[in-house]
C-alpha cells in the first residue's frame, strides 16, 4: 500500500489524533478517527438507505472526524482522483 500523508487534526495533543491519508494506489481516503458512542453508532446503524440494508456490515466502521479537518479531506478526494478523471 502507497499511503500518502495529508494532514492530522491541527488541535491533537499527545493521544487523539484524527488522521487522513490517501491509499494511492487504490485511490482511496483512509480515515483515523474516534469511536462513535453506542448511541450515534446506533442511530447510524438504524438509518435506512433505499436499496441497502440497515446495519454496519462486520467489515465496515462508523467513526467521527472534526469538521475543522474538512480542508484535509478537500486535498485527500484531490489526490485520491485520478489525473484522467479531472
Amino acid at each position: 500500500m502507497s499511503l500518502r500523508f495529508i494532514g492530522i487534526d491541527p488541535d491533537t495533543k499527545t493521544a487523539d489524533s484524527p488522521t487522513v491519508w490517501v491509499d494511492q494506489e487504490n485511490h482511496e481516503l483512509v480515515f483515523q478517527g474516534w469511536k462513535p458512542g453506542a448511541e450515534l453508532e446506533a442511530e447510524c446503524a438504524a438509518f435506512e438507505v433505499p436499496g441497502h440494508a440497515v446495519g454496519i456490515p462486520d467489515d465496515e466502521a462508523v467513526i467521527r472526524i472534526p469538521a475543522r479537518m474538512v480542508h484535509m479531506i478537500r486535498e485527500a478526494c484531490d489526490a485520491a482522483e485520478p489525473a484522467d478523471d479531472r
